[in-house]
């Protein structure tokens, strides 16, 4: 099948880029996004495909695994292709990788059609189980993006503060990517300069929209530098993402 496959060059530029210099987490994830939008419309399963429907995509989980870390003003290549389905899942993988082949990352994403009236979720369409298998890639992930717990109500909360207008996306609501920022921006500028995070795993649970007010609780996993991370909605204690990263010592 035509078009099973789709890349993307991506310049690395400066506000892309974190204290240390390096592409960001949440930056990372962003052109997994992008490549995502963009191969859907290719497809004929784009956002606007699907509003026609009175339809839309909603991302529940996303994965990566990362091996590099690429910086400021070097090419990085994004691969995606989806996967088929998984029961009410459409499933979409990455390969990130160098402009002359070497491995960056792989990841999955799992994505879901909802109902834009009922709100309720929608079987995925029979064209997207034909992917089933359709694509081999050596360096993809070799799963799907799981489940993640919460972090524990003894975990350390963040300052609550407010959804803003640059935190919303084209439907109004808080775009994905802003739940992964505000997760890394409640670690310390130490930990972030002498540590690097080496997998990622979201869950999104709930969707939040513009002037609610939201904290994230935080919790270490005993004896290896893993954090699971939980956004909370203030007003009725809704659990809205659950992230959880793990880390490695940077070599310097």
């Amino acid at each position: 099948m035509e078009l099973l496959q789709f890349e993307k060059e991506y310049k690395i530029p400066v506000y892309d880029t974190g204290p240390d210099g390096k592409l960001s987490l949440y930056s990372l994830f962003n052109y997994l996004q992008d490549i995502a939008s963009a191969h859907a419309v290719r497809l004929k399963f784009g956002r606007d495909d699907l509003m026609r429907e009175n339809r839309f995509w909603v991302l529940s989980r996303i994965a990566a695994e990362i091996d590099l870390w690429p910086e400021w003003e070097e090419t990085i290549v994004v691969r995606t292709w989806p996967r088929g389905t998984d029961k009410l899942f459409a499933i979409r993988d990455y390969e990130v990788f160098y402009t002359d082949g070497i491995h960056i990352a792989s990841g999955s994403s799992s994505w879901l059609v909802i109902d834009r009236t009922t709100k309720k979720i929608q079987r995925p369409d029979e064209m997207l189980t034909r992917f089933n298998s359709k694509v081999s890639v050596k360096n993809s992930l070799g799963r799907n993006a799981e489940k993640v717990a919460p972090s524990s109500d003894k975990g350390q909360e963040s300052d609550h503060f407010k959804i803003k207008v640059s935190d919303l996306d084209v439907n109004l609501h808080t775009n994905n990517v802003r739940y992964i920022k505000w997760v890394t921006d409640t670690y310390d500028l130490d930990y972030i300069l002498n540590h690097t995070p080496v997998s990622m795993e979201v869950n999104y649970l709930a969707e939040s929209v513009f002037g609610e007010e939201v904290f994230v609780r935080s919790e270490k996993k005993s004896n290896i530098m893993s954090f699971n991370h939980s956004v909370i909605r203030c007003a009725d204690n809704k659990e809205l993402c659950r992230m959880r990263i793990d880390w490695t010592d940077c070599i310097h």
